[in-house]
């Protein structure tokens, strides 16, 4: 099924990543090409991905957001939850997975997605109902990053977890529960798969149930706690400092 990719980072990173077949590229005509276009078109010309011309208005149909560039692509290419663990034997790291309990906000996934990327992280899982899927605002605002990540749909989140935990990787929750460790007394070097839940109900409770233990951030101010994608960032950022100071140690 063919879907379209906006956005000059967007496509850009899918041409780089080179896992969804590009059928062709949409520039809009008399569009600066620098930068990213710019590496794409060099991309699309070395692949022979044939690239159209159209006014901008043709763009504009579709979404503000295009930047001058669309690609239309294949759907994305869901991975195994055995693909993710494969890619920590090679890194030969302890796996980082991040589990996300129905986000819905296309935004909030993208954000949460770069940072996965950005951090290190191996894979990503989510329900294949009620939360958000890999869409086209969503590749957008993760930047792209959702090209070069391995995310797995599944059908029981609490399923998945439980096999997981018999591989001997430690299920941490985030939520700002009294029982829950501040992150800086958790201990998340080792073999982790960290799950944030929905916007605004949190984990369900099988999910948070299913955890090993839980995390939280310290808060000193008025709020009682952080948007899901900010917070479970800065989740992400704690567990790869904390990798990285383990490995100096070694």
């Amino acid at each position: 099924m063919k879907e379209t990719i906006y956005g000059r980072n967007a496509v850009y990173e899918t041409l780089k990543a080179n896992r969804r077949q590009v059928y062709k590229l949409l520039v809009a005509e008399g569009v600066q090409e620098k930068g990213n276009l710019a590496e794409a078109l060099k991309i699309a010309a070395q692949r022979s991905i044939p690239v159209q011309r159209v006014k901008r208005e043709t763009l504009d149909h579709q979404t503000d957001s295009h930047q001058g560039l669309m690609a239309e692509v294949n759907s994305y290419p869901y991975a195994g939850i055995e693909d993710i663990l494969d890619l920590a034997k090679q890194r030969t790291e302890p796996p980082l997975i991040l589990f996300l309990d129905v986000i819905q906000n296309p935004q909030n996934l993208g954000t949460l997605l770069r940072t996965a990327e950005a951090v290190g992280v191996h894979g990503v899982v989510i329900p294949q109902r009620r939360g958000v899927e890999v869409t086209q605002a969503v590749v957008n605002a993760s930047s792209g990053a959702s090209e070069h990540l391995l995310i797995a749909q599944v059908v029981n989140l609490v399923v998945t977890m439980t096999d997981l935990k018999q591989q001997e990787i430690w299920i941490t929750g985030l939520d700002n529960l009294p029982e829950a460790k501040s992150i800086e007394e958790a201990d998340l070097a080792g073999a982790i798969g960290l799950v944030v839940g929905n916007e605004g109900e949190g984990m369900r409770r099988l999910v948070r149930e299913n955890c090993d233990f839980l995390v939280k951030l310290p808060m000193r101010g008025q709020m009682e706690s952080l948007n899901a994608a900010v917070a479970g960032s800065i989740v992400l950022y704690e567990i790869l400092r904390q990798r990285m100071r383990s490995r100096a140690q070694a």
